[in-house]
């Protein structure tokens, strides 16, 4: 595979890896969405991650992605680690945000994106033959698109936020 086609490839399936739990949601509506933490507090007080953090968006991003990995040439199993490491990336930035007392929805630029986006591709790196500028590249990029089509999403009815 080419090596830009290789870029925009991952790049695709970080966006299915953070999308797909926002489908699910809309699919299916409140059904299947246990929160990850089961309401658990830590020793703040406050939530682990929060109630939006679901079983259901974290099978809905790992399935989504290892089926998409397949027409885009790469394998099912690098889709799925790639979507359980960002879903991994994600509840690690909502574990801060709730420390941080930043509330349920409240937008952290970079934090909101680059756990989400450095998690999978530094596991993967050595896998898909990616370098550190490749790495670096696919994060920018991951967050500059996430930015532009969470408004997009937002307009169109499809996100509750613009973030």
């Amino acid at each position: 595979m080419d090596h830009r086609l290789l870029l925009l490839s991952v790049l695709f399936l970080l966006m299915v890896a953070n999308g797909a739990p926002i489908l699910a949601g809309k699919l299916v509506g409140g059904r299947f969405a246990a929160p990850i933490d089961r309401g658990l507090r830590w020793r703040d007080g406050r939530s682990l991650f929060g109630a939006s953090k679901t079983f259901r968006g974290v099978a809905a991003s790992i399935g989504a992605t290892a089926v998409a990995a397949l027409p885009v040439g790469l394998d099912w199993i690098s889709g799925a680690a790639l979507a359980a490491a960002a879903m991994a990336g994600d509840l690690f930035a909502s574990f801060l945000k709730r420390r941080l007392a930043i509330p349920l929805h409240g937008e952290v630029f970079g934090l909101d994106q680059i756990p989400e986006a450095l998690l999978p591709l530094l596991l993967l790196r050595l896998r898909l033959g990616l370098s550190w500028l490749d790495v670096a590249e696919v994060a920018l990029m991951f967050v500059a698109l996430q930015i532009v089509l969470s408004r997009a999403l937002f307009h169109l009815r499809i996100r509750d936020r613009p973030h």
